[in-house]
C-alpha cells in the first residue's frame, strides 16, 4: 500500500520518470491507468483526479500534446466506466456472494443513486470510490445502457476536461509547482467530500 500513497502523492516525479523512461508510449500507460482505474471495481486505489491535474501540467510545458492526451484519457474514462457496467452486468452478484468487493461500497452508491438519479454517473466522477463502483450499480441494477452511456460520455469528458485543462492553465503556478505534494492531497480530499458526506449521512439514518 505504501508505493500507492507515495505515488500518488509525489505523481508529479513518477510522471516525469514516465516521459523520461517510456516517451511516446507513456500515452499508452497513461491510458491504461484511467482505465483500469474506473473499469474495475478492485482498483479505486488508483490516482484519478491528481493524476489528470498533472498530466495538464506537464502538457503546458509540451512534454504531451494537450489535445491528444485530453481526447485519449477522455475514451479511457467513457471505455473504462463502459466495461465497468458490463462486469455490473454480467457478474455482478457472483462477486458479491464470494464477496469479491465490499457490499457496504455497494450500499453507498445506490444511495447516490437514490439521491441523484441518472446524474450519479456524472457526479461519482468527481468522487473517488463512488466513482468505480457507480457504473459497476449501474449494470448490477439493470439500468438502461443507452441511458448509461449518455451519462458515461458526459460525465467522462467534463471530468477529463475540467482536471487535465486546470492543470494546463494552473499547474505551472509558482504556489501550486512549490507546494505540489500539499496540492496533491487537498485535490484529494476536495473530490471526497461528498463520499464523506454521504457515509456519515448514512451512518445516521
Amino acid at each position: 500500500m505504501m508505493p500507492i500513497i507515495d505515488f500518488i502523492l509525489h505523481i508529479d516525479k513518477y510522471i516525469s520518470q514516465l516521459i523520461d523512461y517510456f516517451g511516446i508510449f507513456s500515452y499508452l500507460i497513461l491510458f491504461l491507468i484511467i482505465f483500469v482505474e474506473t473499469g474495475l471495481v478492485i482498483t479505486p486505489f488508483l490516482p484519478g483526479d491528481s493524476l489528470l491535474f498533472v498530466v495538464g501540467s506537464f502538457a503546458a510545458t509540451d512534454s504531451f500534446n494537450i489535445f491528444i492526451v485530453t481526447g485519449l484519457l477522455m475514451l479511457a474514462a467513457i471505455l473504462g466506466d463502459s466495461l465497468n457496467y458490463f462486469i455490473g452486468s454480467y457478474f455482478g452478484d457472483k462477486m458479491m456472494k464470494r464477496k469479491i468487493i465490499k457490499e457496504e461500497y455497494i450500499q453507498r452508491t445506490n444511495k447516490f443513486y437514490k439521491d441523484h438519479g441518472g446524474k450519479t454517473i456524472i457526479l461519482a466522477r468527481f468522487t473517488p470510490i463512488v466513482r468505480t463502483f457507480a457504473p459497476f450499480v449501474a449494470g448490477l441494477g439493470g439500468m438502461e445502457y443507452r441511458k448509461f452511456f449518455f451519462y458515461n460520455v458526459v460525465g467522462g469528458v467534463v471530468w477529463v476536461g475540467l482536471f487535465v485543462l486546470g492543470g494546463y492553465f494552473f499547474g505551472s503556478l509558482p504556489i501550486i509547482k512549490d507546494n505540489f505534494g500539499l496540492f496533491v492531497v487537498l485535490i484529494i480530499l476536495t473530490s471526497a467530500i461528498p463520499w464523506i458526506v454521504n457515509v456519515f449521512t448514512g451512518k445516521k439514518q
